[in-house]
């Protein structure tokens, strides 16, 4: 099984890389991250942060990218012989690191900080 973690480690670092084109977000959410006003989640997912209000379009645009990040977790857990929340946990940790200063993401206690 620590082969298969692994593996599933090395495919979800190469999926959030900057040419991740099944986790990249549109302009819409890009400026919203840069507000604060969405954020990278600890389950690997966008949301909107707490005590924030988005935008229908906003909500729209952060489900279709949710979505299509669900849809790669589930490949890269297929594929691997893991869970679909170990891959999206694993891609969550990427993201979150790689967040720009400035945003919001969530912390290991599963509360919006700004990343400085």
């Amino acid at each position: 099984m620590k082969a298969k973690k692994m593996a599933a480690i090395a495919a979800a670092i190469a999926i959030v890389g900057a040419g991740g084109m099944s986790l990249a977000a549109s302009r819409v959410v890009e400026a919203a991250k840069a507000n604060c006003i969405v954020g990278e989640r600890l389950d690997g997912y966008l949301g909107v942060v707490a005590g924030q209000t988005a935008s229908g379009e906003v909500k729209r645009e952060i489900d279709a990218i949710n979505l299509k990040r669900k849809a790669a977790y589930a490949q890269l857990a297929a594929d691997r012989g893991v869970t679909i929340d170990a891959t999206a946990a694993i891609a969550a940790k990427q993201l979150i690191e790689r967040s720009a200063s400035g945003h919001c993401v969530q912390d290991d206690g599963g509360v919006w900080v700004k990343v400085p």
